[in-house]
């Protein structure tokens, strides 16, 4: 059986806490589109995130510059899948909406640039007269215009 999006809304409402972000009431898309039958709106950003290139390009870049094998070698591939076991974990707790944290903690390395944050503060020198460069606005633009 499948739940309808009406019935998955109705769930939160239910079941979330008082300041929980309920599906229902997002603040809706920049460039419009027909609701989801059977996911909420926060449902199906989370699921395209997991589809992006960007997403999956997290596993070719390390946490940090060094790239070293073994048990303590980290990507932001695996680096984020964890803020997003760890966001889940803490939304139910506190009764927050799990589905909005999921999606914001699968999407906040996509900006990174390749090389840690050495490659960062080199990228953000170039682009200097440009504005310079910030991870989390690169994050957004990539979700919002171009994926």
């Amino acid at each position: 059986m499948f739940y309808s999006r009406e019935q998955l809304e109705e769930f939160e409402r239910q079941t979330l806490a008082p300041y929980a972000v309920l599906s229902m009431n997002s603040k809706g898309r920049k460039y419009p589109e027909d609701e989801p039958s059977y996911r909420t709106v926060f449902q199906r950003d989370r699921d395209r995130i997991l589809h992006t290139t960007a997403f999956r390009r997290l596993e070719y870049k390390t946490q940090v510059f060094i790239n070293d094998e073994g048990d303590y070698y980290r990507t932001r591939l695996t680096h984020t899948l964890e803020v997003a076991q760890i966001g889940r974990t803490t939304a139910r707790a506190l009764g927050a909406n799990e589905d909005l944290i999921e999606a914001i903690c699968l999407a906040h390395d996509l900006g990174h640039s390749p090389f840690g944050h050495s490659g960062e503060v080199a990228l953000n020198e170039l682009m200097e007269s440009y504005g310079g460069f910030d991870h989390n606005k690169q994050s957004l633009r990539i979700v919002t215009k171009m994926e």
